[in-house]
């Protein structure tokens, strides 16, 4: 018999057997390697968060890519992604797809969030060109790409 996986009672918590599930000291040097490499304690002191901050820090990388792909001319339609992020991502149908919901919080909104955090803590979060451009000149993330993108994407096909 292939045993694939056995459960050894480690982990982040220590499973003891009648007990509740205690921190495992042993995986406190892997937690604070971690947080220095992502400089997400800076200055030694954890940072504070809201929830909306935690949802704008995890999605707002995506548009960002969102927009990369669309400015490669890898996809013609903002709505195409749309799609691919609700059937895809499983991103809820009823914000309409992440461009979409992107427009609605604003390309400014995401624009100037990711800049802040590229700043604080690095170059996961650098804003693309395309993203740059449309948040700087107010046009929406899904409005139709310029001239030179459509072409690009174009030569192809």
């Amino acid at each position: 018999m292939l045993l694939m996986w056995k459960n050894n009672g480690k982990g982040y918590y220590i499973y003891e057997k009648g007990s509740k599930p205690k921190p495992d000291p042993s995986v406190l040097p892997i937690i604070e390697e971690s947080r220095r490499l992502t400089n997400i304690i800076p200055a030694g002191k954890p940072i504070s968060v809201t929830d909306k901050e935690i949802l704008e820090m995890i999605l707002f990388p995506v548009v960002n890519e969102a927009c990369r792909v669309l400015d490669e001319g890898i996809v013609v339609r903002a709505s195409d992604l749309d799609i691919a992020s609700v059937l895809g991502m499983s991103f809820p149908s009823y914000r309409g797809g992440i461009v979409f919901w992107a427009d609605i919080v604003g390309a400014n909104h995401v624009y100037t969030s990711l800049k802040k955090w590229s700043e604080m803590y690095g170059g996961f979060y650098k804003p693309s060109k395309f993203l740059e451009e449309r948040a700087t000149k107010g046009i929406p993330l899904s409005a139709p790409a310029t001239s030179s993108a459509t072409a690009t994407s174009k030569s192809r096909l």
